[in-house]
């Protein structure tokens, strides 16, 4: 079955707020009846690209995505803002969209560092259609959004990389205030490298251990299926070398192809099994303060230490070192 995904209960009364009718929407888009009337609403990936395409298609405003990516009142925070905006960094809050994002969408949010850059791309898993204009239109604008509230500044990328033929690129280049790039081969939000360690003014670590959990839990439910039994897998054969798909299918009984398509359908990929692996291992690693950290790295199957603190930065925003130190100068770590 493939996997499904929230739709925010409150999207129904933003449309209509834009002008748009929900009756039009759901019958253009095949829905069920009463779609927008459930208390709970799920989708899946053809039935959220359905929905896309219909708002886009009935609304008479081009700008109908960026409007609602903008458009994020305090009664209408989900789980997700809450997180983010509790975040102390701009670049941790893009991190907890990563970790969250696909509780709402079949969507993989990546940072990729260079040359004094950091991009900001969006994958879309399990998409055998094109993506709706629309729908990536709201995930860049309330990224923007939610980087500029908590900034508290007019924060603004360095371009944004489309991959879509050039249109309304005035639009584009007004609201997001930078350049366009159109045809690229990404969809990403691209910004100075010293704007992600921009100070969140919305941090908040009380607000963040409250939501934190109630997200983990829905995680640790979304992975009860093929990507827990992927990571188990791979932290036992973790000894110092680095497992491949092949390998980790070969334990699970499948061949390669049968555990990506598994995968694949449950919106995850091999590699964020992996990763997810080694993270989670780290802790464990690091906590015992009898273990070098060239040990732990190698442990974790990197072929160098170095390789292993710029990951373990990646995932914490912090050495692995000063982490540990952290920890274990806690009393209830002891």
């Amino acid at each position: 079955m493939k996997p499904r995904f929230r739709v925010d209960g409150y999207l129904g009364r933003r449309l209509q707020d834009q002008g748009l009718s929900l009756p039009a929407i759901v019958r253009h888009a095949r829905l069920i009846p009463g779609f927008f009337e459930q208390e709970k609403i799920s989708v899946e990936t053809e039935e959220l690209f359905a929905l896309w395409n219909s708002i886009g298609a009935l609304s008479t405003d081009p700008a109908i995505g960026l409007k609602l990516g903008d458009d994020l009142r305090v009664e209408w925070y989900s789980a997700l803002a809450l997180a983010m905006l509790a975040a102390p960094t701009f670049r941790e809050a893009v991190e907890r969209a990563a970790r969250y994002k696909r509780l709402t969408c079949p969507e993989e949010i990546e940072i990729v560092g260079k040359r004094g850059e950091h991009h900001v791309r969006f994958h879309w898993l399990l998409a055998e259609d094109d993506v709706p204009f629309a729908l990536i239109d709201l995930c860049f604008a309330w990224i923007m959004t939610i980087s500029r509230r908590g900034t508290g500044t007019a924060l603004r990328p360095q371009r944004v990389e489309l991959r879509r033929k050039a249109t309304r690129v005035t639009m584009y280049r007004r609201h997001f205030g930078c350049p366009i790039v159109f045809g690229a081969a990404h969809d990403a939000l691209v910004f100075r490298s010293t704007d992600l360690a921009l100070p969140f003014l919305t941090h908040n670590a009380d607000l963040a251990a409250i939501v934190s959990p109630h997200l983990e839990a829905e995680l640790d439910e979304a992975d009860s299926g093929v990507l827990l039994q992927v990571k188990r897998t791979i932290k036992r054969l973790l000894a110092g070398r680095r497992p491949d798909l092949e390998d980790v299918a070969q334990a699970l009984g499948m061949t390669a192809r049968t555990l990506q398509r598994r995968l694949a359908v449950d919106g995850h990929t091999y590699g964020q099994g992996l990763e997810q692996a080694r993270r989670e291992l780290s802790h464990r690693y690091l906590l015992d303060g009898d273990l070098e950290l060239n040990e732990a790295a190698f442990l974790l199957g990197y072929t160098d230490a170095s390789s292993f603190f710029r990951a373990f930065r990646q995932w914490e925003g912090t050495s692995p070192g000063r982490w540990r130190e952290d920890r274990l100068s806690r009393p209830e770590a002891c």
